[in-house]
């Protein structure tokens, strides 16, 4: 049994590795095919960073893997404008990972050498042309100019339509939202999502304070009134004094109000139909809102009302949902991204806490691909659910990560997607401007000037990703 729950906790591993990697490479052929659609020379699509593994060449464009699976790319020609005008293009890529490691060693060492100069004073009389920012943009434009191919530099990315350059960058975003839809409604349509249902799925012995730790029931516990009606897990309700029920919420609206008023229950039980009268007793319940959340105070302590009380649970369901319900969904999940990402220097410092400290980890937190990994194994290991429930939640993480992936893309910040569509538009802002008021057309926005602060993000995101990690090994989030 113990062999089987590892190679279930494996199995679940791999599902989410295989499916990041199918991600990431559907990612990357977004950018790929209106990039070539638009005749922008295509260096290389690879799959992962570092050291190559694996690669051929079909035609001009040489596809592979690399050695760590944490992200991909395409390089395209001229990515970034010559300094000046009819100077010679660089050829960049749209990899996030790729920014920092090359397989051009010139590029490895021009970083290498910015590093010195920031770090190692210079003892030489010689002087410097330049800050060590000019000549990092320098020495990033300079690194890949020769890959650009004499007598095709119309066929760099930044000689296109800025309509173009926006398609080409967003294709990677993009492909990540219909794969994000596509398991949405495969998820909601075809496997449904657990519903509370009309049935009594528990029945509480006894009266129990709603603020109280107690987990059983004592000998002077007064007996709930579910229970002392005779209600039993697996009983339908039908009709409460008449009423016929459709949601659990209703008859629970219904037991609230009517407490010390005798209620008149038809259940279904094994086919038959059995009226039972249960009188609900007027205790503190915690409150909740419409969305069956806890209804909390400033300080954050749970509110109580005085209710109708019968101590009887519902038992879930799985019901197929419309394809109407795809699009909210997808939107609520891009909702809760987007809030992720504002918030992050404060998750960040929550983590931070948690992972050095005493603090416990948010379940709703960032989490790394080791920690989504763990999440993943855990799910086919639970032999306790069905292996159809199972499935579904692992088609429900690779969703999510698909919609995390669009959104974080679209951070307007090099090297991410976002970054490169902002610089386009901000071309077209100057150029409009320059139209209207009848001035030289100012050219493309030299986006190599951004490259130090490239640098910078990357090594932030690094960092971020590093701590993830840590914090997912030493103090991991749990579904148990």
């Amino acid at each position: 049994m113990l062999v089987e729950t590892v190679l279930l906790y494996i199995l679940g591993i791999l599902v989410v590795v295989v499916g990041l990697a199918v991600s990431i490479g559907l990612h990357e052929i977004g950018h790929l095919i209106p990039a070539k659609l638009f005749g922008v020379r295509v260096g290389q699509y690879m799959i992962g960073f570092g050291p190559t593994l694996f690669s051929r060449k079909f035609g001009e464009t040489e596809y592979g893997f690399k050695a760590i699976p944490m992200g991909g790319y395409i390089s395209m020609s001229g990515m970034y404008p010559p300094a000046k005008k009819g100077g010679k293009a660089r050829t960049a890529s749209t990899g996030f990972f790729q920014t920092l490691v090359q397989d051009d060693a010139k590029l490895a060492e021009d970083y290498k050498s910015t590093v010195a100069t920031l770090t190692t004073p210079d003892l030489t009389d010689e002087p410097r042309s330049g800050s060590v920012l000019s000549t990092m943009v320098s020495d990033a434009r300079d690194a890949s100019a020769a890959t650009v191919v004499e007598g095709e530099e119309h066929r760099t990315f930044y000689n296109l339509p800025i309509w173009k350059r926006v398609i080409i960058m967003l294709g990677g975003p993009t492909m990540n939202l219909l794969i994000g839809l596509v398991l949405y409604a495969v998820l909601l349509c075809g496997f449904g999502t657990a519903q509370l249902s009309t049935t009594v799925g528990s029945v509480s012995a006894c009266v129990i304070a709603s603020t109280s730790s107690q987990t059983e029931c004592a000998a002077d516990d007064p007996a709930a009134p579910g229970a002392a009606a005779g209600l039993k897990p697996g009983d339908k309700l039908f009709s409460m004094n008449g009423t016929a029920i459709t949601t659990w919420a209703q008859a629970t609206s219904i037991i609230r109000d009517s407490a010390g008023e005798p209620l008149t229950i038809v259940v279904e039980r094994d086919g038959a139909d059995v009226t039972l009268t249960a009188t609900p007793l007027l205790t503190d319940r915690v409150s909740y809102d419409s969305n069956n959340k806890v209804i909390e105070d400033s300080s954050g302590k749970a509110i109580t009302s005085k209710v109708g009380f019968l101590g009887i649970g519902p038992a879930s369901e799985i019901v197929q949902q419309p394809v109407s319900a795809v699009l909210p969904a997808v939107g609520n999940n891009i909702g809760s991204v987007v809030h992720l990402i504002v918030n992050l220097p404060s998750r960040l410092v929550d983590i931070v806490n948690a992972a050095f400290g005493p603090g416990e980890r948010d379940p709703n937190g960032p989490i790394s691909v080791v920690g989504v990994g763990r999440i993943a194994g855990e799910i086919t290991s639970l032999n306790t659910i069905p292996v159809v429930e199972r499935i579904s939640a692992l088609i429900g993480l690779i969703a999510s990560l698909n919609i995390a992936l669009f959104v974080f893309n679209l951070v307007p910040l090099m090297p991410l997607d976002g970054g490169h569509v902002a610089g386009a538009l901000w071309e077209g802002i100057r150029r409009f401007f320059a139209k209207i008021f009848k001035r030289r057309d100012p050219g493309p926005v030299d986006t190599a000037k951004m490259v130090p602060i490239t640098f910078v993000v990357v090594i932030l995101l690094g960092s971020m990703s590093l701590l993830l990690v840590y914090a997912d090994i030493v103090k991991p989030v749990s579904i148990f």
